[in-house]
């Protein structure tokens, strides 16, 4: 048998999947684990959504459609995107895409040569240095440290900076830290763009789950239209996971580009599923609201019983639904912890590896679940750690 390609080899994956596989073998032998190791909300999708992709299969959108989305969905994207970032889009700038991934993946490979430098936050979002390392770039992490509350230090970033850097991603509100760009970070990382020519993917998938201040994108600064590729979708804000629908705001000179890769790639994404897109955006929002106080109340709870934990202690997050736990006084390696929570304690959570060396020293905890069992795991951390001694 001939071998695989071996660009397969640099291909990763997210080890959320295998941790929530070890807790389901737990489960299927009797064992209760609480879990907080997946990253999506644990709310319904909102009923009128529902009910209108039900009625767009019964009017019959359920045949192709353009692969850069169907035009009413389009618009009605650009039409949310400028009223909630004060930013005007055009339609014809937006793709819909199934789920946010295809961006992620769509920007790398239309961008990046092999040997060109892609600088990604780490901690971060494990798929984009996959994806980066799959197309053969040079894979450049930028620390997210605590004591700077998990938001890259620009001035470090300049120092990454050479001629060959063709890429930055950032993330904000982060996964799998919480953290939030201030404006003047943006700021700063637009002027780096414009000043030595580089491109930034702005992952803002959790610009709806936020706790403190407001959400700002780099997209607002000078110069960044024409270098700047944006990623959101409605799996975090709408509870929309499984529906698999994301979007891109995308620079004229490469949305065709985009939309050829979406052709060869997915052909198009799911027609009935983008006509229920336009009901999440222009249809309420009470159940986001809801959602996000719920997400707040939630924060609030396991930051305090983190922090109540000898050898254990947390930021309090801004926005998304994680935090991310320093266990550096227990002496335990972030995948010991994993373990050990996991067999011990019986609750499931992410080692801070998971997100890039720089997540040595932590355990991401999502508190995408109930504050019952969010204190249920809180007291099972406790007395297992307190065994240990």
């Amino acid at each position: 048998m001939k071998p695989l390609a071996e660009r397969m080899s640099r291909l990763g994956t997210e080890t959320a999947f295998e941790v929530l596989a070890k807790a389901k073998a737990l489960e299927a032998k009797g064992i209760d684990v609480v879990h907080l190791e997946i990253g999506e909300p644990d709310f319904d999708t909102p009923s009128n959504i529902k009910y209108a992709a039900i009625e767009a299969m019964i009017e019959g959108y359920t045949h192709y459609n353009p692969s850069q989305g169907l035009p009413e969905t389009r618009a009605a994207i650009a039409e949310y995107f400028g009223r909630k970032r004060g930013i005007k889009v055009n339609p014809e700038n937006v793709i819909v895409v199934p789920g946010g991934k295809p961006i992620i993946t769509f920007t790398i490979l239309a961008l990046v040569d092999e040997g060109d430098e892609v600088i990604y936050p780490d901690p971060g979002y494990p798929i984009y240095e996959s994806v980066a390392n799959f197309c053969g770039a040079k894979c450049i992490p930028i620390p997210l440290r605590e004591e700077n509350e998990f938001r890259l230090d620009v001035n470090e970033l300049e120092k990454l900076v050479n001629d060959k850097t063709k890429l930055l991603v950032i993330n904000s509100p982060q996964n799998p830290t919480g953290g939030m760009l201030t404006r003047e970070d943006l700021k700063r990382i637009a002027e780096l763009a414009v000043k030595y020519d580089f491109y930034v993917l702005a992952d803002e998938i959790y610009s709806e789950i936020i706790y403190e201040g407001e959400h700002e994108s780099i997209l607002q600064f000078d110069g960044m239209k024409d270098r700047t590729i944006v990623l959101d979708g409605f799996s975090k804000t709408y509870a929309m996971t499984g529906w698999r629908i994301g979007y891109g705001i995308v620079p004229d000179h490469l949305i065709d580009h985009m939309v050829r890769l979406e052709t060869n790639f997915n052909s198009c994404t799911t027609t009935f599923i983008q006509k229920a897109a336009i009901e999440a955006l222009t249809g309420p929002q009470d159940a986001v609201r809801a959602m996000v106080e719920e997400f707040r109340e939630r924060r609030d709870v396991i930051v305090d019983g983190v922090n109540s934990i000898p050898g254990l202690s947390c930021l309090k997050p801004k926005g998304a639904f994680y935090v991310f736990v320093n266990i550096k006084e227990t002496g335990m390696a972030a995948k010991e912890m994993e373990e050990f929570l996991l067999n011990e304690a019986h609750v499931a959570a992410l080692a801070g590896t998971s997100f890039g060396k720089y997540g040595e020293g932590y355990i991401r905890f999502s508190y995408a679940n109930s504050i019952e069992n969010i204190n249920k795991a809180i007291e099972r951390i406790r007395e297992a750690l307190a065994r240990r001694g």
